[in-house]
């Protein structure tokens, strides 16, 4: 036996051919030897020949990006095949830069012969399919291997946004003063400083609130108030902060979501700057994050109707330039909170003042901050006790005024929930104490509809009000799940194990006939990843909303390991974003609704074998979430 069909028997995948066969494709090999530092694959550019199995040295394979910065950097050792995948599903191109690291010996087999291999065993070339389907679940892979053909939607166009840091940008430091310090005072230290916010601390110099130039014209000035008092009776609240090490995006969407106009800066825990939502919009002329702002400048349900219509545009554009399919959820939520706070303001100043302090919540895919374009109201209202001679008549007016917020929501194009999930349902509207024993009885009950209805009100999310009474029903919540709960989490686990990836015996995708078309549901394909983070966040007390920021605490726990966490991310937002596509690309295009129906007519054949992937990773998840409760693997 030759030395050749020894190392052949001794590496993946050629170790599944037969030995005939290996002897064969050793006759057929031919040594190629590459000095250091030898360019031989350039991404996109060079076209193989065929394929490389490495014997002796080391190739390093990266992307580059638009500034010749190396990304995804791999280093390949003696045993790897290289321009499988390029041969098989990238018309020949090299899909990354390959430089040989050490003086490297490789065995070269001609396209020809190994195509002819994969033709014949079909495990063979399953391997390179497979490996590909795995890559593709990596975010960063899909950007660079898109290769958008202009700058301004490529991969580092998109980063200037979203893969921008705050400490990137350049904060003002921050002017304070005292809160006993007279208001005159207060404006000749802006003045002088020129800035048009001057923080406030209190006697241990922690910042309490702030004054800016709008304050002085609507407190002071239009108030009459005494220049002479203390800055303390006009300042404005809340505080809000983020960390040096957050994104841009993430500070914008925060601003947006909190109303504020100015931002402090953290590090290592303590204040350093502050931003100002004009800076981070001035710099981010381009950005359909500019869009949130028009949306909250709408004065009509009209404007905000033809706002929310042309979401679906601007999230494709996002998509196409390679952002993240997360990075489009928050952007669809925000939009969609930013509407609902402009509604309920303007359903309040219409029926009063609320006659006790209350929250409205969004439950469900908008609570998770996971909202597509085929989506409905899911919201419901929680209202502080009142004594008993009130009840009634507070009752009264949250049921009229949630009525009204639906009604005008489902007539802006943010449509009526199907399933009365809508705090207009008088079940979804209710006292604190109420709402307090409704998660215990369907803690208790453990019923397959209590389940759901626990399900979906675990994920909900402060839109607008007194955010201090969903806090404290999370902390109430918080305190409930350290008891024993295993019936609960038994018959959520059983729920979350309702949905069978739809592969075949031969690992084939299943699909069903809708309208002449051969499809799956991308939604329920997604739905077992959905159920079965939730159902081990609630295990560990994990209160994060989102499924992504829900796996990111589990793998902190160390519940899921890094492995587990990245194919469980990664399938998760491939999934998501092949969903926001399809059904931009219907509103958009079709002009018809849309719906969450995969036709697999339309996909590529890096999306199938990606897919394939993907309900592998959720079939195998699905086997540990039946070990971990309920005790089977049947």
């Amino acid at each position: 036996m030759s030395e050749r069909v020894k190392y052949l028997q001794q590496i993946t995948p050629f170790n599944l051919l037969p030995l005939d066969v290996l002897e064969e494709v050793a006759t057929k090999l031919e040594e190629i030897s590459y000095h250091k530092d030898k360019v031989i694959y350039q991404q996109e550019i060079s076209k193989l020949k065929g394929v490389d199995i490495i014997v002796k040295g080391e190739y390093e394979s990266f992307f580059y990006d638009s500034v010749q910065n190396k990304r995804l950097i791999e280093h390949h050792q003696p045993g790897f095949c290289y321009g499988g995948v390029s041969v098989l599903l990238n018309r020949r191109l090299s899909l990354r830069t390959v430089i040989a690291k050490k003086g490297t010996l490789v065995y070269f087999l001609h396209r020809k012969d190994f195509r002819v291999l994969c033709k014949t065993y079909e495990d063979f070339f399953l391997y390179f399919t497979a490996e590909f389907g795995k890559r593709m679940q990596n975010e960063e892979f899909v950007h660079f291997f898109k290769q958008p053909a202009a700058y301004d939607q490529s991969y580092m166009a998109a980063d200037q946004l979203y893969s921008r840091k705050i400490e990137s940008v350049e904060y003002r430091a921050i002017v304070h003063c005292s809160n006993t310090t007279p208001i005159y005072e207060v404006a000749r230290q802006m003045a002088a400083h020129k800035v048009s916010c001057l923080f406030v601390t209190n006697e241990q110099n922690q910042i309490i609130g702030y004054v800016t130039d709008i304050t002085l014209r609507d407190k002071v000035i239009a108030g009459q108030k005494n220049s002479s008092d203390e800055v303390s009776t006009v300042i404005d609240n809340p505080i809000v902060g983020i960390d040096i090490e957050a994104y841009v995006y993430e500070a914008l969407l925060m601003m947006f979501s909190t109303k504020t106009r100015y931002l402090l800066i953290k590090k290592d825990g303590e204040y350093v700057g502050f931003l100002s939502r004009n800076k981070l919009l001035s710099e981010q002329a381009q950005s359909p994050l500019v869009f949130i702002q028009s949306v909250k400048s709408a004065v009509s349900d009209e404007e905000l109707k033809r706002k929310w219509e042309s979401v679906p545009h601007f999230v494709n554009q996002l998509l196409e330039r390679g952002v993240n399919a997360q990075i489009a959820n928050q952007v669809i939520s925000t939009i969609a909170d930013t509407i609902a706070q402009k509604v309920i303001e303007r359903v309040i100043e219409r029926v009063g003042p609320p006659p006790a302090k209350f929250v409205f919540m969004v439950l469900g895919s908008e609570g998770r901050k996971e909202q597509t374009f085929k989506t409905d109201q899911d919201n419901a209202i929680i209202y502080e006790d009142k004594a008993n001679e009130h009840r009634e008549e507070v009752r009264e007016y949250f049921l009229d005024f949630a009525t009204q917020v639906s009604g005008r929501l489902n007539g802006i194009g943010i449509d009526y929930c199907s399933g009365g999930f809508m705090a207009q349902n008088p079940k979804w509207t209710h006292s604190l104490s109420h709402w307090k024993r409704n998660y215990v009885s369907w803690m208790a009950e453990s019923l397959p509809e209590t389940v759901i209805n626990f399900s979906t009100f675990f994920d909900c999310r402060f839109v607008y009000g007194d955010e201090n009474i969903i806090t404290e029903l999370k902390e109430f919540l918080d305190k409930e799940l350290q008891k024993p709960m295993e019936k609960l989490f038994h018959n959520m686990a059983i729920n979350a194990l309702q949905y069978e990836p739809p592969l075949t015996f031969f690992k084939n995708i299943r699909t069903f006939t809708k309208d002449k078309r051969e499809v799956f549901d991308i939604k329920k394909a997604m739905t077992p990843i959905v159920d079965l983070v939730r159902v081990y966040s609630l295990k560990n007390r994990v209160f994060e909303v989102n499924t992504g920021e829900r796996m990111k605490a589990l793998r902190k726990l160390e519940v899921f390991n890094e492995t587990a966490y990245h194919e469980l991310s990664q399938s998760y937002y491939f999934l998501m974003s092949m969903r926001l596509k399809k059904q931009a690309l219907q509103i958009i295009q079709d002009k018809t609704a849309p719906d969450n129906y995969i036709d697999l007519s339309t996909l590529t054949k890096i999306e199938q074998v990606t897919l394939k992937e993907i309900f592998k990773v959720i079939g195998n998840f699905q086997v540990k979430i039946k070990m971990d409760f309920t005790n089977s693997v049947f």
